[in-house]
């Protein structure tokens, strides 16, 4: 009997290459899969072509064929887009949620299925069990846990994936990649968002979106300085605000509390728990269950509005148009529309959605959801 064909996703780094081997060693026929999803490199930014060559490197050393497919079409259509459209709205995006669910277990895992793959796999820090209904669940490796970027896929996908290194901590996986010889064995992770690469960020947007420079305010009105445009700057950021020492104020350091996008005007406030920081409910939008549908209309359960971020019990109530609204047993500080709330029950991710507006203590409303164009200011 044929052993179940598995194509990995090969991005030609160390926890990529260590999910095929071991796949191999669990009896699975293994072929490799490198997908590209940006043509531009005109400042030599972008990897691909070097990480290419490693995941055929690699391949070459255990013994798998691989393929290329490019899906920068789709890629530009169906994320980048949506990234642009997002900052011009004064939000701040998160295009890894949108590249998983639409591309990696989108359009790819579909090229993969049509490649005959049974399984299709990945070097994502997260684990699956497939019972009655797939269920995605949080990475051994806590520090490494990726499930939060992970949350959106289909089930259809979720129930034809494997994440071959969800039970092991990196450290093992780097010694397992160092033990066998892989030719990436002590390459970097990469970080930041695949088509920027290293590159300043406010260089690369700037290609895209005209900058608005504006007035950075007090939540009173007191002029403390210029801004470079508000897409460059998120909720809690405390570096590049250029505020010089004001005499009636004390030495602690600035932060951006808020965007006015009808003045474009930049809000901040000093000290890093100042309470224009705070919030303690948010509503979210487009939600995605990995179970189809929400637990209960009521539930209680533990959210993320950041990757990283731990835990943090809450309260989640159904609204009748599919949105929920969510209430922390604790104010959240520089929770971000446009970013992503999580939500879990123990090991077990239940979906998430986007972060439209927060509601402070004091009980104002903020939201960045302004679909006026910063150009027009």
């Amino acid at each position: 009997m044929a052993s179940p064909l598995v194509i990995v996703g090969m991005s030609g780094g160390v926890d990529s290459s260590v999910a095929a081997w071991s796949l191999l060693q669990q009896g699975y026929e293994v072929q490799g899969l490198f997908m590209s999803n940006w043509d531009e490199d005109e400042d030599g930014y972008c990897t691909a072509a070097q990480d290419y060559q490693d995941a055929r490197s690699v391949c070459e050393s255990i013994g798998i064929p691989l393929h290329k497919v490019s899906f920068a079409g789709e890629y530009r259509e169906r994320v980048f887009a949506y990234f642009l459209d997002e900052y011009r709205a004064g939000r701040t995006p998160n295009p890894d949620v949108l590249c998983n669910r639409e591309i990696k277990f989108g359009v790819c895992f579909d090229y993969a299925r049509r490649l005959g793959a049974e399984w299709v796999a990945t070097g994502h820090y997260a684990r699956v069990t497939h019972g009655d209904r797939p269920r995605l669940l949080k990475a051994v490796d806590g520090e490494k846990d990726q499930s939060y970027f992970l949350h959106a896929m289909p089930a259809s996908a979720l129930s034809r994936t494997l994440f071959p290194i969800g039970d092991r901590h990196k450290d093992e996986i780097r010694r397992i990649a160092r033990d066998l010889t892989l030719p990436v064995f002590d390459k970097k992770d990469s970080t930041g968002i695949c088509f920027i690469g290293e590159r300043p960020f406010a260089e690369f947007l700037s290609h895209y979106l005209p900058a608005q420079p504006g007035d950075i305010e007090t939540p009173q009105g007191e002029k403390l300085g210029r801004h470079q445009g508000l897409m460059f700057y998120t909720l809690g950021q405390r570096q590049g605000l250029r505020i010089g020492g004001k005499a009636d104020a004390t030495e602690a350091p600035w932060y951006v509390a808020r965007k006015d996008l009808a003045r474009n005007v930049l809000i901040a406030v000093q000290g890093h728990d100042h309470e224009a920081l705070l919030s303690d409910s948010l509503i979210a939008s487009q939600l995605t269950w990995v179970a189809g549908a929400p637990p209960a209309q009521q539930f209680e359960c533990t959210a993320k509005v950041r990757y990283r971020q731990p835990d943090q019990p809450c309260a989640v109530s159904v609204r009748p148009d599919g949105s929920v609204e969510v209430r922390f047993t604790t104010p959240q500080r520089a929770v971000t529309p446009g970013q992503y709330a999580v939500f879990y029950a123990g090991e077990e991710c239940l979906g998430g959605g986007v972060i439209e507006s927060i509601q402070r203590e004091s009980g104002t409303e903020s939201t960045s959801r302004d679909k006026t164009d910063l150009a027009a200011y």
